[in-house]
């Protein structure tokens, strides 16, 4: 993927926690992207249909049942790397497991987050 260098990268940033979406937001910024927020999944999945992601950042446990797979899943057809963030490494579902992606225990400091997110990006250029 080719962009003019006047297009930063854009990420999404997929998380049920307002605290840490803007910490995660703020850092997307200073690595130089865009970051792209939601704090549920109908936003992340409008965000994702009417945007070209360059990377995403998800949180998997979304409250009220939810988790990012639908998501996960339509990043990963389009080919998009994306770190799964969660509190929840001992209760995740096993469909989720199977995701792929790189899994990102919380709490770990969100420059480290967007790092993560970002590195399968450096790897192509």
């Amino acid at each position: 993927m080719h962009r003019a260098s006047s297009e930063p990268c854009r990420v999404l940033v997929l998380d049920d926690e307002p605290l840490i979406l803007l910490d995660l937001e703020f850092a997307v910024e200073d690595a130089g992207c865009k970051p792209l927020t939601a704090l549920d999944l109908v936003e992340a999945l409008a965000i994702v249909r009417n945007n070209a992601i360059s990377a995403a950042i998800l949180d998997v446990s979304l409250g009220q049942g939810q988790t990012c797979e639908q998501v996960a899943r339509t990043l990963a057809a389009m080919g998009v790397p994306y770190v799964l963030h969660t509190g929840d490494l001992d209760r995740m579902d096993e469909a989720v497991r199977e995701l792929g992606g790189t899994l990102v225990p919380k709490p770990t400091p969100a420059a480290v987050v967007v790092a993560r997110a970002l590195e399968p990006l450096a790897a192509r250029q």
